[in-house]
């Protein structure tokens, strides 16, 4: 959880803020005019968060982060024969080295993205305040206004699905490596790859089941 959650926090922190105040300044290019009210670029802005950038922008760019990072960990110690070492001594492998991992990602990437959604909303907020583009009142009264609970479950329920499939896929990836380190290396970019692609298809499933 360490690894994962709070290894990532930073990243996470950066690409929330920027995502929140570049769509807050797209918003305000492609809609304002005399017949749109300034509040709908906040509605905007928290509902694309919560929908779509909070979720799916953090997940992917954690698929990079924590994906290539598990199938290296777990790469490396299958060509060490360090898996073959527990495996003798009578250790559940996939258990004592995977499942960690997947309840680890269970638990804290969701935390992730809750924190993107926050970020995500409020860099969008601040940057509207500073460019003139519409007051902090506006862009609250704008979220508040569009808010429904269900987006929020709707986004919980692709944080931990898009958790379980980051640490599953990458850690398959590097429990069945055959070879070298240059296997290794292998392994890591089709953990990023695989576990990017699965996310994609992953979140137009669940929209089209869920919206």
């Amino acid at each position: 959880m360490y690894s994962i959650g709070t290894g990532s926090v930073g990243i996470v922190a950066l690409i929330a803020v920027f995502s929140g105040a570049v769509t807050t300044v797209q918003t305000a290019y492609q809609l304002i005019s005399g017949l749109v009210a300034k509040s709908v670029i906040g509605g905007i802005v928290s509902d694309s968060s919560m929908l779509e950038l909070g979720p799916t922008i953090t997940s992917l760019v954690l698929a990079g982060k924590i994906g290539s990072s598990i199938a290296s960990e777990i790469g490396t110690m299958r060509v060490t024969e360090q898996i073959d070492a527990l495996e003798i001594m009578g250790i559940n492998a996939p258990g004592y080295l995977i499942g960690p991992k997947i309840l680890g990602a269970l638990l804290t990437i969701p935390l992730l993205i809750i924190l993107s959604i926050s970020l995500c909303t409020i860099g969008g907020m601040v940057v509207g305040e500073f460019t003139g583009i519409l007051t902090h009142r506006q862009f609250i009264e704008g979220a508040r206004s569009t808010f429904q609970p269900y987006n929020l479950v709707f986004s919980m329920t692709k944080a931990v699905t898009f958790s379980f499939l980051i640490s599953s896929i990458s850690a398959y990836q590097g429990y069945f490596v055959a070879g070298g380190s240059l296997e290794v290396g292998k392994a890591s970019t089709q953990a990023v790859v695989y576990s990017s692609m699965a996310i994609l298809v992953a979140d137009y499933v669940l929209a089209q089941l869920m919206l």
